[in-house]
């Protein structure tokens, strides 16, 4: 008398016999179990290692054995979409702040700001002795005018980062999104 069960672990049928089951021990039960799927592992295997490969990747082509998904992108999260952009949009700035301190510190340790303040006093004549481009453009000013851009910035790419999920979203609706296609290799 057999009996029909599902198999869990590869969604097949496995036929065993009810009696001689209830009469093998349980390590002998385990052990068979483990030998089978050891059997339909190896299979798998070596099915897979006669199709892999450039010639392999041709058959599946030719044959039609790849397996291929046909996905659209229907919609898009704009809470996650606001979330990613401002983290980015932070990401993003503190990079700006550091490069503009980087060049500033590299162009005042190259002399630049010396070297205007020279061609100034030599352009202008001895009238502008108290003039210093550091005045006007000092680390401090730059810095403060970098991170107010930084803070805007941060506030600007959240905002048109999840207006444009919203017109995605709108859009999808009426065309029916990007359509998408996966092949398995």
């Amino acid at each position: 008398m057999t009996d029909r069960t599902a198999d869990r672990t590869t969604g097949g049928v496995a036929m065993t016999e009810r009696n001689e089951t209830a009469a093998q021990p349980v390590t002998q039960r385990i052990t068979d179990t483990v030998a089978n799927a050891a059997r339909r592992t190896s299979s798998a295997v070596a099915s897979t290692a006669r199709t892999s490969g450039p010639a392999g990747a041709e058959r599946d082509a030719v044959s039609g054995s790849a397996r291929r998904a046909r996905l659209s992108l229907s919609r898009i999260d704009p809470w996650s979409v606001m979330k990613m952009a401002f983290l980015l949009s932070i990401a993003l700035s503190v990079v700006v702040i550091v490069a503009v301190f980087v060049i500033w510190s590299v162009l005042g340790a190259a002399g630049v700001w010396d070297s205007i303040n020279q061609a100034v006093q030599d352009v202008v004549g001895d009238s502008s002795a108290g003039w210093n481009v550091q005045d006007y453009l000092g680390l401090a000013r730059v810095m403060g005018f970098t991170m107010v851009v930084s803070v805007v910035n941060i506030v600007l790419m959240t905002a048109v980062a999840t207006l444009a999920a919203f017109l995605y979203n709108m859009a999808a609706a009426l065309l029916g999104g990007v359509e998408v296609e996966l092949t398995e290799n």
